[in-house]
C-alpha cells in the first residue's frame, strides 16, 4: 500500500464561487483542494446572463487565482437569444447553466418551458456549446412531485433534449439516483453526468437535521448512492467529478428555512482520494477526477510535462469552520465545510 499518489491537478466542472465578500474567500481554496480547472456557476445576483456578464466575472476570478483555469459559463434565461450564443462562443465562454425555475439556490430566474429555448439549444449545438442540467423538476403537489422523487422526474426531459439535439453536448449535473446513472448510461455519448463528493458519502438520513449536509438536489436512498458509488467504480467514462461546492454563511445554513448547499471546495481532492480507497477503487481516481471530464469538454488532455499534485497518507482533519474575509467579520460570518472536525486520510503534499 503506497503512501502517497502523485495525479495530474483535477478538474471541477460544477462549483459556486459566490460573489463579493464569499468569492474573495472561495476562490482561493480552489488549489488548496487540488483542483486548477473550474467550472464557474452562473447562479449569482443577478445572474450571468450575457456575456459580458460573464467575461467581467471571469476577470475577477482570475485576478483572485491567477494559477487557475476558470471556464465560465451562462444563466439560460430569454436574455440567451441565438445571437447571444454566437457572441458568447466568439468570446470563449464554454456552457450554459438551466434551472427549473425555484429548484435551488438563485434559480428564481429559471426554466418554467423547455421548449421555448429550443431555437437557442439549436444554437448551441450549431456552436458547440455545453448544456449543464440542473436535473430536478420544481416540486408541485398536484402533479405528485416532491424531493425525492424530483430528479427521476425530470429524466424524460433529458431524453427529449438528447433526441431532439443528439448532436449537443449535455451534462445532468450532480445525479444522486440510480435513475439517472441508469439514463444517462442508456444515452448516446454526447450526454454525460457529473457526481459530487458529497453524494457518494451521504444518503437522506445524513442530512435529516443536519443542516450543513442539506443540498439541492438531496441525497436519496442508500440504493441510490450505491448506484453512484458502483458507477464510478465501474470508471465509466461519461461520469465525472462536478462537486457542486457551494458555500453559505453558517448562519444561512443554521436559519429557520437553511439555505441548499455543502462547501467541499478546500479539501476536495483528500476527500475524494479517502472515498476512492474505501471503495477500493484509487486506480480510477485520476480519471474521475481529470481525464473523463477534460475529454467530455474537450479540453487538453493532461501531459506527462504537467505539474503534478502530490498527496501523501497522513491524517487531515478538517476544520470546524473558515472565517469568511470580511472587514465587518462576526462570529458568525463562517462557512462550514462538509464532514467539519471528522478525519480524512489523505492530505495534500504540495505545500500550496
Amino acid at each position: 500500500m503506497s503512501d502517497s499518489l502523485s495525479l495530474p491537478w483535477a478538474s471541477d466542472f460544477h462549483c459556486h464561487l459566490r460573489q463579493g465578500d464569499m468569492m474573495d474567500t472561495v476562490v482561493p481554496m480552489v488549489e488548496q483542494g487540488g483542483v486548477r480547472t473550474v467550472l464557474a456557476m452562473p447562479n449569482l445576483t443577478p445572474p450571468l446572463t450575457t456575456t459580458q456578464m460573464a467575461v467581467d466575472y471571469g476577470t475577477a476570478l482570475q485576478k483572485l487565482a491567477p494559477n487557475i483555469r476558470f471556464i465560465l459559463t451562462l444563466y439560460l434565461s430569454p436574455d440567451l437569444t441565438p445571437e447571444e450564443v454566437s457572441k458568447a462562443a466568439a468570446a470563449g465562454i464554454t456552457a450554459v447553466k438551466v434551472y427549473p425555475s425555484g429548484v435551488t439556490t438563485n434559480s428564481d430566474w429559471g426554466v418554467l418551458d423547455f421548449k421555448i429555448y429550443y431555437p437557442t439549444f439549436q444554437a448551441m449545438q450549431d456552436h458547440n456549446l455545453v448544456l449543464c442540467l440542473h436535473g430536478e423538476c420544481p416540486s408541485d403537489a398536484k402533479k405528485g412531485i416532491c424531493i425525492l422523487n424530483a430528479e427521476e422526474r425530470f429524466l424524460a426531459t433529458l431524453r427529449e433534449l438528447h433526441q431532439a439535439f443528439p448532436r449537443l453536448r449535455i451534462v445532468l449535473e450532480h445525479a444522486t439516483t440510480k435513475a439517472a446513472v441508469d439514463c444517462v448510461k442508456s444515452l448516446g455519448d454526447t450526454v454525460a453526468c457529473t457526481i459530487t463528493a458529497h453524494h457518494l458519502f451521504i444518503t437522506i438520513d445524513d442530512w435529516a437535521g443536519q443542516p450543513h449536509h442539506f443540498c439541492k438536489p438531496v441525497a436519496k436512498y442508500p440504493s441510490d448512492r450505491d448506484a453512484l458509488q458502483d458507477v464510478v467504480r465501474s470508471g465509466h467514462p461519461r461520469f465525472f467529478l462536478g462537486s457542486d461546492s457551494a458555500p453559505h454563511p453558517r448562519r444561512a445554513k443554521q436559519g429557520e428555512r437553511p439555505a441548499a448547499g455543502v462547501f467541499t471546495t478546500p479539501i476536495l481532492v483528500p476527500l475524494m482520494a479517502t472515498l476512492f480507497e474505501r471503495l477500493g477503487c484509487l486506480d480510477k481516481l485520476e480519471a474521475f477526477i481529470s481525464t473523463y471530464g477534460r475529454a467530455f469538454y474537450q479540453l487538453p488532455a493532461v501531459s506527462s510535462s504537467d505539474p503534478r499534485l502530490v498527496l501523501k497518507r497522513k491524517a487531515l482533519e478538517i476544520p470546524e469552520s473558515y472565517t469568511i474575509n470580511s472587514s465587518s467579520a462576526q462570529e458568525s460570518d463562517v462557512v462550514v465545510p462538509f464532514m467539519a472536525k471528522q478525519e480524512l486520510a489523505w492530505q495534500i503534499d504540495n505545500g500550496c
